[in-house]
Parts: C-alpha cells; structure tokens; sequence
C-alpha cells in the first residue's frame, strides 16, 4: 500500500495487522537477516541493555547463525558501546551512532535525571557537578558510579550518593560502560569511562541554533527501524520532546498514511510494507525489546491487556506476530553453563500448529543458551 508524499489521503489507512507486517519486516522479525551483527545494531537503531545478557537473545531472533562473541568482540574492540541515551535508559549502539547522537539527547537526560532527583539535588549546580566529575575521571581509570559520587561527595556532603552518581554518569557525562560488562555469560558490575576517553573521539558538538540535522536523521533512522509510526512514536521511543519540526522539516522525503484510530502515519517511501497477509514466524523476544518499548501506540504487537509486561520486564514469545506468550529459561541444576529448561506461559489458547511451532523455537532457544547442551521446552496449559 502506498501512501500519499508529504500528505494525508483518507484512503491511505493502514490496519493493526498490517502495521504489525511492517513491524515485524523492520525489525528483522519476519525472516532472520544474513547482516552483520554490527549493521544489525546500526539498522535497529541500537538495543535496550540494562539487562546486559538481553541483547544476545534479541539478535539471536534477528539473525541467522548468530554468534554472541561477535558481539563480544564489537565490545571490546570499541565498536559498540553500552551507554545512557534513548529514554535516558542503557543502550547498545553502534560507536558511531553514540558520537552522532549523543549532544542532541543532551538536555533530555539532564532534564530526566534531574526531575528524578529533584529535592535531593537541590541547590546542586549541575555544570559545577560535572566539571568536577570530569575533573575525577581525567587519570583515565574507569570507576562504578558509587566510586565517582565518593569522589566528590566532599564537595556535596547533603546529597545522596546515588543522585550524585545518576546525574553524573547517566546525565552530565557521557559515559560508556566498559567489558566485561555486556559479554556473553559475564557477571561483571558496571565500570564507566568517558565516552571521549574510551572512543579517543569527543562526541559531536551540537547542531548550530535553529537547525536540527541529528533530530532529522534521527527520524529517518528510526522510521526504517520501526515505521510506519507517529511523531508520538517517535518520541516515546527517544525520550526527545522536540522531534515533530524535525520530522515537518523532512516531511517532502515521506509518505503518510493514517491508522485505524485517525492518527498520522510517517514513513520512509520505499521502506518495507508486506502484505497484511505474510505468515509471521514464532519469535522469541528479549525483556525490554524495543519492537514493543519503541511506541506510544503499541497496540500494533501487543494487547492492551498485556501491555503492563512490556515495562515490567517479562520475555515474551510473538505468536503470528503478536505478543502472545511470556518464556522463562532456568538451569537444572548442573551449573551456569548446563542444560535448561525453556518455559512458556501461554497468554491466549494455541492451535495445535501455533503450539507446536512455539515448541521448535523454544527448542533452538534453549539450545542457544546452553549452547548445545540441551533443548528442553516445556508449555504450561493455556488459559480457558
């Protein structure tokens, strides 16, 4: 379906299936891509990371033959880099990206770290308290947050330590946090170093006043990644308040269509819109997934119902396209490393077919974690 460039048509409206289509296409969800993991981070525009293991099982889904130690390895030769942007929550991005973009999250992140600590930071001057964290952080020796809000806690002896260390390492400084945090199977806390230290390269200066090249490109980005959306999407999955010029100052490179509740739709023109019709693969996603944290509206993936699981945490299985169950992995007792038990927790009755497909996924993914080991899946009863 084809909409209309830089304008609404009332015939141009696209159902909830086939926004999911177009979802599922975006996000490498309807066929697993032959990409390298780091064009697969790039496409995605990044991976949300506060859980560090999440991102491995989110690529898995993504890309045939996938090998965590690439992703290892990009993290350790500096290409990829987990640090605070979109939502001011941890991400994994593509070093380039994280340069790029970083200055124009920068208000953002300040204005959320701060409007979380409000009363406890208050009388702190935040340019006084990043000056001297850069001024702790210049020996070049990483330290967790904890160590760097002691090293200036003299100064500021009233606040807390953590609103300290938060407003510092999510806000004031742009940090990368360092491996072996983000390594497949690692346990290891979190280390922060400057990104400029750890990049050799300070992230690029803001875009001149009254202009907003970054929150442009920005769009384009995430529409590949995510479109057809709203300027609500985009902003919801940005945390950015300022995003809807962007999109009007590029408006003549789109198209637009309307969804089933009257909102409009931007999009890319030549960017993927299947037929409502394609068959969706069982797709085995993440906690904290952006295919579903990435809108406002996400009732394109995801049931109203359910909708509380997309921010509480919960792995979820994409049955036909649409959250449909939630999983969980647990060892047998023969160690880290040992075989697992997959366990799927139906949210809606399965047909035969669709339970049996769950079943082969959960089998491939249990082998993954256990990296061969053992491909044990167990579905619990549907509900009534």
């Amino acid at each position: 379906m084809r909409g209309r460039r830089g304008g609404m048509s009332p015939g141009n409206v696209l159902d909830t299936r086939a926004l999911n289509r177009a979802t599922l296409a975006r996000q490498l969800l309807l066929d697993r891509a032959d990409l390298p993991v780091l064009d697969a981070v790039a496409h995605l525009c990044g991976s949300q990371a506060q859980e560090p293991q999440e991102p491995f099982i989110g690529l898995w889904s993504r890309l045939r033959a996938f090998d965590p130690d690439a992703l290892g390895d990009l993290l350790i030769r500096r290409r990829v880099v987990r640090t605070h942007l979109m939502r001011r929550t941890v991400h994994l991005l593509a070093a380039e990206d994280v340069l790029a973009w970083r200055a124009r999250h920068d208000a953002m992140l300040r204005q959320r770290a701060r409007g979380a600590y409000r009363r406890e930071l208050d009388g702190v001057d935040p340019d006084e308290l990043a000056a001297a964290g850069r001024e702790v952080m210049a020996d070049g020796e990483p330290r967790s947050m904890a160590e760097l809000a002691r090293a200036v806690a003299e100064r500021w002896p009233t606040p807390p330590p953590r609103a300290l260390g938060e407003m510092l390492v999510a806000a004031l400084i742009p940090m990368a946090q360092l491996p072996p945090r983000g390594l497949w199977r690692a346990r290891a806390g979190v280390r922060n170093l400057p990104l400029a230290t750890w990049l050799g390269r300070d992230i690029d200066p803001p875009a001149p006043e009254g202009t907003d090249p970054v929150g442009g490109a920005l769009a384009r980005r995430y529409l590949a990644a995510f479109g057809p959306a709203a300027t609500a999407d985009l902003r919801a999955w940005s945390g950015l308040a300022g995003l809807p010029a962007a999109v009007a100052a590029i408006r003549d490179e789109l198209v637009s269509f309307r969804d089933e509740r009257g909102r409009e739709l931007w999009d890319l023109p030549d960017a993927p819109r299947p037929d409502p019709d394609t068959p969706a693969p069982t797709r085995f996603l993440p906690a904290f997934d952006n295919a579903i944290l990435g809108y406002d509206d996400r009732t394109r993936i995801i049931d109203d119902a359910h909708r509380g699981l997309s921010v509480a945490g919960a792995r979820v299985v994409l049955v036909d396209g649409r959250v449909s169950a939630t999983w969980t992995a647990e060892r047998d007792g023969e160690g880290r490393d040992g075989p697992g038990t997959v366990t799927v927790t139906p949210l809606r009755r399965l047909t035969r077919a669709e339970h049996a497909e769950v079943t082969g996924e959960g089998r491939a993914l249990a082998a993954f974690l256990s990296d061969g080991a053992g491909d044990r899946v167990r579905v619990a009863a549907s509900p009534a």
